[in-house]
């Protein structure tokens, strides 16, 4: 395994937790991007975890476009190589999305601060050759329907999702009438995709469908 890390503490702790899980392998250090090129050469490690925030050589400053180009490098150049992203701009990886849906080996994915336990689970699914996207797909579901989703409908779902308000109250809260709220009801729903009259047939709540889709697609916490 290969370790690119350029935090010292967190760099500290992974390399403990991998030594604790996986101590007959050999765990591997770098701190910039030409390091972790250069190990990944000599020694092919089955998996390299990485931050995308790294500096190209020592004294550069650390760059998330360093972090990207570095994985491109992996995917195009050592394609049997199993990648855990563990990092607090995995948005970012938006960029490459399309190269990491086609990479055949493990690409996990995942933010800063999982447990232990989560962190061994993620190594595990990645030198499986599994493939964990979750948060990069989250996000561009997000950001595809904000960009559909008028601010009175996000305000709409937050007081009724996060405060627990009724209609009436949303109304009085955003001044206008009741409604005008079924109707940003009706349009929420349309831009997520819902048939509330299919809904209403199958006596199914409307609502909790809805919340449950707003949520799916990262428009509410």
């Amino acid at each position: 395994m290969l370790v690119d890390e350029a935090n010292d503490i967190f760099l500290s702790e992974t390399i403990e937790m991998l030594n604790s899980q996986y101590s007959d392998v050999q765990v591997l250090i770098a701190q910039t991007a030409d390091i972790a090129i250069h190990q990944i050469k000599l020694f092919e490690p089955d998996l390299v975890i990485i931050d995308l925030m790294m500096s190209k050589k020592p004294g550069f400053r650390a760059k998330i476009s360093t972090g990207i180009q570095f994985l491109i490098y992996i995917m195009n150049n050592h394609p049997e190589t199993n990648i855990f992203v563990c990092s607090e701009y995995i948005e970012t990886l938006q960029r490459i999305n399309s190269k990491i849906e086609v990479y055949q080996k493990g690409f996990i994915v995942a933010r800063k601060g999982l447990s232990d336990i989560e962190m061994i689970q993620r190594i595990n699914w990645s030198l499986q050759g599994l493939t964990h996207l979750k948060e990069i797909h989250k996000k561009i579901h997000k950001n595809k329907f904000q960009s559909q989703l008028k601010p009175e409908w996000q305000r709409m779902l937050n007081l009724a999702f996060r405060e627990g308000l009724q209609d009436k109250v949303i109304a009085q809260n955003i001044r206008v009438s009741e409604r005008m709220v079924r109707n940003y009801w009706n349009g929420v729903q349309e831009v997520l995709g819902i048939d509330s009259g299919k809904l209403k047939r199958q006596g199914k709540n409307i609502r909790i469908v809805t919340l449950n889709r707003a949520r799916e697609v990262g428009l509410i916490d």
